[in-house]
């Protein structure tokens, strides 16, 4: 094996089965935290924004020797001018942070890209960088991150773990299908929870014919609403119910009668450009978290009778080893230098969330997106398809 590759890691806090620990964890004690097999990596130094009363990285510090630092740049140089990192990964996910008025946490995911950037651009050289989740809660600082790393050369990964996790059946649809319709479940908070739906969504969508070519624009509707729009047609419900049947951990009774009564229960309704449609039912009061999770797909493809579905699986518990497979793609990245799939999908589920996100605080109007426009070609990085992990007490 070559020499691991030195990171940085920059993060909101780090505690127990926070992203960083489930993240950067692994880079320190193996998948599987027993300290063996584990990326070809390691952490040299890390920043931490705040530090909660149970915050674990002071003595991970101690334990494993990487530098705690006191500000984002000497993570990146080591007290130096130019990096002296092969990668960066940025988590900013958890902790204490303001909410806007339309509900979206405003983590600083734009201010850590930002200075790590700055330190780019001052020694003009760039390295790997990972962003988990979406690129920033507003469109803004999301393109923001993107035009920058793209004016700086920065190899940029970032999203969900659901495209790359174990799918439940093994679904793969084939570059260039003919796709006409979708439709993705999920559950729990509209932000942080509707998009990781967005994301397994999205891993299909672009799999259609001419790639992808943007979203036209978004609607969120919840209550009554929801379902007027389903018997419209709006969205399908044969497709829904063959999503939902890849559901096992959920209510009983009429799924509408019991989200109606549920928290941030709804539908994202999207209108792409080239005409095709897609929803994303956040079924709340249906669904159940439970191992394996309740995020699912079902799409129809044209010619066929029946909808292909899957269930994207989770393992909800340590060592939570759907991350083991996002690290995976990081590790790629950063040994490589080049993405191993397109950070456009992200930014395009981020800018289809802020979307929601509007509608559903101004009245869950129709809100067209045409700086949407994002065109991009899938690639085809695997998803797992090992045998899940054992779980694991720590």
């Amino acid at each position: 094996m070559p020499e691991p590759k030195k990171v940085a890691a920059v993060v909101t806090e780090y505690r127990h089965w926070s992203h960083a620990d489930v993240l950067v964890g692994k880079i320190l004690e193996g998948y599987n935290h027993d300290g063996k097999e584990g990326p070809n990596l390691r952490l040299v130094s890390l920043y931490v924004d705040q530090f909660p009363e149970k915050d674990m990285a002071r003595d991970l510090s101690k334990k494993y020797g990487f530098t705690l630092c006191d500000s984002i740049a000497k993570a990146v140089t080591l007290g130096g001018k130019a990096p002296a990192v092969d990668g960066v990964i940025c988590v900013g996910e958890h902790g204490k942070y303001p909410t806007n008025a339309r509900g979206q946490v405003l983590y600083p995911r734009r201010r850590f890209f930002e200075e790590v950037c700055k330190v780019f651009e001052a020694s003009k050289k760039s390295v790997p960088v990972f962003s988990d989740k979406h690129l920033s809660a507003e469109w803004k600082d999301a393109k923001w991150v993107y035009d920058r790393a793209r004016e700086l050369f920065v190899p940029l990964l970032a999203g969900s773990s659901l495209p790359v996790t174990w799918r439940r059946p093994e679904l793969k649809l084939p570059k260039d299908c003919e796709l006409t319709e979708a439709v993705a479940i999920g559950y729990g908070p509209f932000e942080a929870y509707g998009f990781h739906a967005l994301e397994g969504l999205q891993c299909m969508a672009e799999r259609r014919k001419g790639g992808e070519t943007g979203v036209k624009a978004v609607q969120c509707l919840s209550g009554e609403e929801m379902w007027k729009a389903l018997d419209a047609g709006r969205w399908s419900k044969k497709l829904l119910e063959a999503a939902m049947g890849h559901v096992s951990a959920h209510a009983k009774g009429d799924y509408r009668e019991v989200t109606a009564k549920a928290k941030e229960a709804g539908v994202f309704l999207i209108e792409y450009r080239d005409g095709f449609r897609a929803a994303v039912a956040m079924m709340n009061g249906w669904v159940h978290e439970a191992e394996g999770g309740s995020f699912a797909f079902a799409g129809q493809l044209k010619g066929e009778e029946k909808p292909a579905s899957t269930l994207f699986y989770l393992q909800n518990l340590d060592p939570f080893g759907h991350f083991i497979q996002l690290l995976r793609a990081i590790d790629s990245m950063i040994q490589t230098g080049h993405a191993p799939y397109p950070v456009e999908r992200t930014l395009l589920t981020t800018g289809v969330l802020d979307a929601v996100m509007t509608s559903a605080a101004e009245k869950e109007r129709r809100v067209e997106t045409p700086h949407l426009e994002i065109k991009y070609k899938p690639t085809d990085y695997p998803f797992a398809t090992d045998p899940m992990p054992k779980l694991i007490k720590r």
